[in-house]
């Protein structure tokens, strides 16, 4: 998931790159940071709001029960959390996913952690909003494998759950709709917020990041990472093209491409988040990377055309480090889920 551009990103309106600063002396190094560095970077908020998107406790409630349901999964074994472990930092630390029937994706599973904030969802941004991105696995064969009329038809045969969509969806005939599931969903993820020191440290605790990792931020600057490492989510805002200076090895997948069929888009990726990238690997688009030192001296060589020396790495490292955050333990809480009827599908393994 970590990637460093220097060129070639295609951005979103968030706030650009921020300015180089000239590398002192080894020996003279400061670890002062000037405001001109942290002024492009932004503390996580205490939820990550939508345009036009109401968040109630009533939504939320009936999302976090969704998003652990695997009811919504073809032979009942998959959910949301089986992919995306809210107490392993959102991910499953797998190179790709298992889904229905053990299958395995072709690409990497991004953390849902603070994920409602970035621009777009997926590697390839084919969803625009994290309420639209809830709705395909569970119809994507390789993933949850249900028919989206087959996993309205579970809900809509659990009372409890009809209920509550009517609460949550009030005035609309048929509140339970796979739009809907998505729109519930979106709102419990909505609330996956992971504050860390970082961001104690953006609001003005100077005292929050050891000289170690000051250091650590002023080489990840100097290095030219934050070109598309930056804004709130340290990434997420915008799409760069891996192998930028030099192509990267036995790379196959054309990325946004998929999406698009415009050849200006091979081999376009969405920025990742480098927020808890300490704790979501393996990493890069196919999980191919295990460690976090392996891929930044990758990335400075595939898309700075940089050689880093091993202790400039160890400095990064340390300072993306403070980017790993408190997962909310009461929020995450795997809740007690309504009970089956006898008109609920069963589960089915083919």
């Amino acid at each position: 998931m970590l990637v460093f551009a220097l060129t070639g990103c295609k951005k979103n309106n968030n706030k650009g790159p921020i300015d180089q600063f000239e590398k002192k002396s080894k020996s003279k190094v400061s670890a002062d940071i000037d405001a001109a560095i942290l002024k492009n970077f932004g503390a996580l908020p205490a939820v990550m709001e939508g345009k036009g998107i109401k968040l109630t406790k009533e939504k939320i409630a009936l999302g976090r029960m969704l998003y652990f349901d695997k009811r919504l999964s073809k032979n009942h074994d998959v959910s949301c959390n089986s992919c995306h472990g809210l107490s392993t930092f959102g991910v499953d630390n797998k190179p790709t996913s298992e889904g229905h029937k053990k299958q395995k994706g072709d690409r990497n599973s991004p953390t849902v952690y603070n994920a409602a904030g970035h621009f777009v969802q997926f590697w390839d941004g084919r969803s625009p909003s994290i309420e639209h991105q809830a709705t395909q696995p569970i119809q994507n064969p390789v993933e949850m494998a249900i028919d989206p009329k087959r996993a309205v038809a579970t809900v809509k045969s659990i009372p409890a759950y009809v209920e509550m969509f009517k609460k949550v969806f009030p005035g609309e005939k048929d509140p339970v709709t796979m739009d809907n599931i998505g729109k519930a969903i979106g709102a419990f993820e909505r609330k996956l917020v992971t504050p860390s020191r970082w961001d104690k440290f953006l609001k003005g605790d100077k005292k929050a990041l050891t000289k170690e990792e000051k250091l650590g931020l002023k080489e990840f600057v100097s290095a030219g990472c934050t070109t598309c490492h930056s804004g709130t989510y340290v990434g997420g805002h915008m799409y760069h093209k891996l192998g930028l200076i030099k192509p990267w090895p036995g790379n196959k997948d054309e990325g946004r491409f998929k999406v698009t069929k415009k050849a200006e888009d091979k081999f376009m990726f969405k920025v990742p988040s480098l927020r808890n990238i300490e704790k979501t690997g393996p990493y890069l688009h196919d999980g191919s990377v295990k460690s976090l030192e392996k891929m930044v001296k990758l990335m400075a060589r595939h898309q700075l055309a940089k050689e880093l020396k091993k202790e400039q790495v160890a400095r990064i490292v340390t300072w993306l480090k403070t980017l790993t955050g408190t997962i909310p333990a009461e929020y995450i809480k795997e809740p007690k889920l309504p009970a089956s009827t006898d008109k609920t599908p069963k589960a089915d393994p083919t």
